[in-house]
C-alpha cells in the first residue's frame, strides 16, 4: 500500500471510531461505546489490574468479544512499518558515551545506525536540533568524520556539549539558540544533514518547514510530545491530510503518548496509587455534592501519597474548595477507587488499539508534506518499543 493510500485508510477508519478512541474512561462512570458493544464492555470491567497491565503494551486479547479483535486486527495492518532496529555490537571511545544514562545512549546509538543504513548518500556536516549536549551529532560527526553544528537553547548544555565535542577534537558549533525563533533558521545549509531525537511538537513542525525552506540534502526525525503545539487545534502539514476527515485537538494529540513501557516497577506502583486515590476521590466528590461530573484533579507530588487516603481526599476537596460531608468509610471508598482503577485501566485498553494508528497518521502528515516539498522519504521504527514507545523515525533525502 502506497504512503498516500495508507493516510487515507488511517483517516477514514480513525474518523469512524472517533467516538470509541476519544472517550476518556477515566473521567467517565460509563463510556457512550459501552452501550454499542456491551458484551465488550462487561468483558473488560469483570478483568483485574493485573490482567490489564499483563496486556498495555502488547494488546494481545484474542478472546475478548467483538469488535476488540478485529480492531487490534486492523490496527495492526494500518500500522505495520519496516523495523530497521540494528543489531548492537558496536563499541566506541568512552568520551562519546560519559554522562548519557544507558536506555538514552541506547536509542542514540540506534537512531544514528537506522539513518546511516537509509540515507543513500553519506553526509557532509551534521546539524543537531534542539540538541541538548550534542549527543546524537557528536556520534554521527565522530563516525564520518564531518563538522558539526548544535542548536540548543539551553545555555548550560550549550556548554557542556562544546566541552564534548573539543575533548574529541571535533570540528563543531554550539550555538544557543531558540529553534523557533527565525534567527535559528539561518543556520539550515543546504549541505547539512538534520538530525532531531525526540524533538517535540512545534519544534520538530518547525523543522520539518525549515529543512524544505532552506531546502536541507537529508533528513532523520524521530518526533516526540505532538501535543506541545501552541493551538488548540492540529494544523496539517500536507495537503492531503488539510482535506482529512479527522479534526484533532490537542487533547487528542496526548494519546500515542500515553504508552509507558518503560517505566520501573516503582513508578507504576506509585502512579497506580495516585490514579486509585483520585478516582476514590472522583467518586466521593460525585456522591457528596449529588453532581456526576468529573472535577479535574490536579498532578500530586509522590510525597502526597505519603500521607493517608483521607487526607489526600481533604485536600484535593480544599483545592477545589469544597466542604463535603465525609463518607462513611475510608476504608471502603479506597477500595472503591482501587477497583474503578482496575476498570478504567481494562476499558482503556479499546483506546490504546488506536494509539499507534493515530500516530502513524501524524507521521504520515510529515512524510507526505516532505514528498510534496521534494524529498525522497522512508518510514521505519528504529528500535523495539521496549527501548522507547517513541521509535518511528522518517528518513528524507532530497
Amino acid at each position: 500500500m502506497e504512503w498516500q493510500d495508507r493516510f487515507q485508510a488511517l483517516d477514514t477508519w480513525l474518523a469512524q471510531y472517533q467516538a470509541v478512541w476519544r472517550e476518556k474512561p477515566f473521567t467517565r462512570l460509563e463510556c457512550d461505546w459501552e452501550a454499542d458493544y456491551p458484551e465488550l464492555a462487561q468483558w473488560l470491567r469483570q478483568r483485574s489490574l493485573a490482567d490489564a497491565e499483563a496486556v498495555h503494551t502488547s494488546l494481545a486479547l484474542p478472546d475478548a468479544p467483538a469488535p476488540l479483535p478485529e480492531l487490534l486486527a486492523t490496527a495492526a495492518r494500518l500500522s505495520a512499518v519496516p523495523d530497521w532496529s540494528p543489531v548492537p555490537g558496536d563499541t566506541w571511545p568512552e568520551l562519546l558515551e560519559r554522562h548519557i544514562p544507558g536506555r538514552k545512549w541506547q536509542q542514540i546509538q540506534t537512531f544514528a545506525a537506522a539513518a546511516q543504513n537509509h540515507w543513500q548518500q553519506p553526509g557532509k556536516h551534521i546539524l543537531d536540533w534542539c540538541a541538548g549536549k550534542g549527543h546524537l551529532g557528536r556520534l554521527l560527526a565522530w563516525q564520518g568524520d564531518l563538522p558539526l553544528t548544535c542548536l540548543e537553547h539551553d545555555l548550560a548544555l550549550v556548554a557542556a556539549g562544546a566541552e564534548l565535542s573539543r575533548s574529541l577534537q571535533l570540528s563543531a558549533e554550539h550555538h544557543c539558540q531558540d529553534v523557533l525563533q527565525p534567527s535559528a533558521w539561518c543556520y539550515l545549509k543546504p549541505q547539512h544533514t538534520v538530525v532531531a531525537l525526540h524533538a517535540c511538537g512545534d519544534l520538530h513542525t518547525t523543522l520539518l518547514q525549515q529543512v524544505a525552506e532552506q531546502g536541507c540534502r537529508q533528513l532523520a526525525l524521530s518526533p516526540c510530545c505532538y501535543n506541545r503545539i501552541r493551538t488548540e487545534h492540529y494544523q496539517p502539514l500536507s495537503d492531503i491530510a488539510r482535506q482529512a476527515s479527522l479534526q484533532l485537538t490537542r487533547e487528542d494529540l496526548a494519546l500515542p503518548l500515553q504508552a509507558a513501557v518503560t517505566a520501573g516497577r516503582r513508578d507504576r506502583r506509585l502512579r497506580d496509587q495516585s490514579m486509585a486515590w483520585r478516582l476514590g476521590f472522583d467518586l466521593w466528590q460525585r456522591e457528596a455534592r449529588g453532581i456526576d461530573d468529573y472535577l479535574p484533579t490536579p498532578s500530586r507530588p509522590q510525597s502526597a501519597l505519603q500521607q493517608s487516603f483521607a487526607d489526600f481526599c481533604q485536600g484535593l476537596a480544599r483545592h477545589h474548595q469544597l466542604d463535603l460531608l465525609p463518607p462513611a468509610d475510608w476504608t471502603m471508598l479506597e477500595h472503591a477507587g482501587w477497583q474503578r482503577l482496575a476498570e478504567v485501566r481494562n476499558l482503556e485498553l479499546l483506546r490504546a488499539v488506536f494509539r499507534r494508528p493515530l500516530e502513524i497518521w501524524l507521521m504520515l502528515d510529515r512524510l507526505l508534506w516532505l514528498e510534496q516539498s521534494g524529498y525522497s522519504v522512508q518510514l521505519g521504527q528504529f528500535c523495539p518499543e521496549t527501548l522507547t514507545p517513541r521509535n518511528l523515525l522518517l528518513i528524507a533525502e532530497r
